[in-house]
């Protein structure tokens, strides 16, 4: 394949991600713009809905101005001033993440990768650029420099994933390639600090992977067991049949921010939805909510064993202690206490990383508030990862004093 045609083959890929991202929201809304609505509304306001839906998911911020009358039936302190919708539907900068990754795995395949990659960055970036300068609008207004750039940079970062993945595995294949630049200035570390390095991110990253997982099974069992209420709320939108499907997919792309919620809510912090609310294992105070179905989830009084759910992240950050050990070697015991804070301290920032990026404004008044507070999930994280990963990793070396004093014992 020569460089026109890596080029072409690039630019494709990346109109391909582009276009299933805005595509998903914008098919079930030009249905109902075809059956409920006859065809009797502009179609271009679909369209923009759903570029900023999809801009939404990748953090860009979009300002909106309700209609009066919308705004008055509201009932929100705010709704008839602009007001900016700042929380990003996670989902669709997922998918991005995904549908980009494997594009960086087939463009890596190509004779020319550097040229594909660099086709694939700007072609995404027009299309994001395009579409954000498509969808302005006195009613609602995306920012325009963040449209064009955040969905590019996660478009470039599953790009990089992708790409890299391949490579590993082209290089496996051929043994004679070089190593990449990367590779070649990690090796300049001195192989005991790369250890320890290493297994301090194994440890961070396996503590808030099983966090997130429980996570992600609470936020199931908790749509499962709260199906009346969600079903509740469905009717009394009063959406139809396709307005409904339209609802479903919107909340399809906000799951990933239940699930980080939720971890935020194990953790200990929680999670507020508007000014003054709280949701944690040590009680819930709700105002009034938006009327989404999928928030009918949530517990609406205090639960009686709601702390048990800090044991999760305690138990996280002993097995990722437990599990870095065996790779450490002969450690002294001051070591492993700094490998073990280490630990805690990476995972408390991924997991507030990730706090971050699914907390924002919801809308007007005390929405401005909804989700978890980054800096508290840190802290909190810090400390539950870090203080059972150092109990983890000194266990060992307790159990090794306990025998050889049963040991010098017994020789006496």
């Amino acid at each position: 394949m020569n460089r026109p045609l890596t080029a072409l083959f690039a630019a494709l890929e990346a109109l391909l991600v582009a276009g299933i991202g805005i595509g998903l929201p914008l098919v079930p809304l030009t249905l109902l713009w075809a059956y409920q609505y006859g065809l009797q509304v502009d179609w271009v306001v679909f369209w923009r809905g759903s570029v900023d839906a999809w801009l939404l998911g990748h953090g860009a911020d979009v300002r909106f101005m309700l209609d009066p009358l919308v705004a008055a039936s509201v009932g929100f302190e705010g709704a008839g001033e602009s007001f900016p919708i700042t929380i990003a539907a996670l989902g669709f900068g997922l998918l991005t993440l995904l549908l980009a990754q494997r594009a960086g795995r087939r463009i890596a395949e190509t004779p020319h990768r550097l040229v594909g990659i660099g086709t694939a960055l700007i072609v995404f970036f027009g299309i994001s650029l395009g579409a954000t300068l498509s969808a302005l609008h006195p009613l609602a207004r995306p920012s325009i420099w963040q449209g064009a750039l955040l969905p590019t940079l996660v478009f470039a970062l599953g790009l990089c994933i992708g790409s890299e993945i391949a490579r590993a595995r082209l290089r496996g294949q051929r043994t004679q390639e070089k190593e990449s630049i990367v590779t070649r200035l990690i090796d300049r570390v001195p192989a005991d600090i790369r250890l320890v390095a290493g297994q301090i991110l194994r440890g961070g990253t396996v503590a808030v992977a099983l966090v997130t997982a429980a996570a992600a099974v609470a936020t199931t069992v908790l749509i499962a067991t709260s199906y009346g209420g969600i079903i509740a709320l469905y009717e009394g939108i009063h959406a139809g049949v396709l307005g409904g499907v339209t609802l479903t997919l919107g909340q399809l792309a906000f799951i990933p921010n239940l699930v980080v919620w939720a971890a935020s809510w194990l953790v200990g912090p929680g999670f507020a939805l508007g000014t003054g609310s709280s949701v944690s294992p040590l009680g819930t105070s709700l105002g009034p909510v938006p009327a989404v179905p999928v928030f009918g989830a949530f517990p609406a009084g205090d639960l009686a064993f709601g702390f048990l759910g800090l044991l999760v992240p305690v138990l996280a950050g002993l097995l990722a202690g437990l599990m870095v050990r065996s790779r450490l070697g002969d450690r002294s015991t001051l070591e492993l206490v700094g490998i073990g804070a280490g630990i805690g301290v990476l995972g408390g920032a991924l997991l507030a990383a990730l706090a971050a990026a699914s907390a924002g404004a919801l809308g007007p008044g005390r929405l401005v508030d909804v989700g978890p507070n980054p800096w508290l999930v840190a802290a909190f994280a810090a400390l539950e990862f870090g203080i059972p990963a150092i109990l983890g990793l000194v266990s060992a070396r307790a159990r090794e004093f306990v025998t050889t004093a049963r040991e010098a014992s017994a020789e006496q």
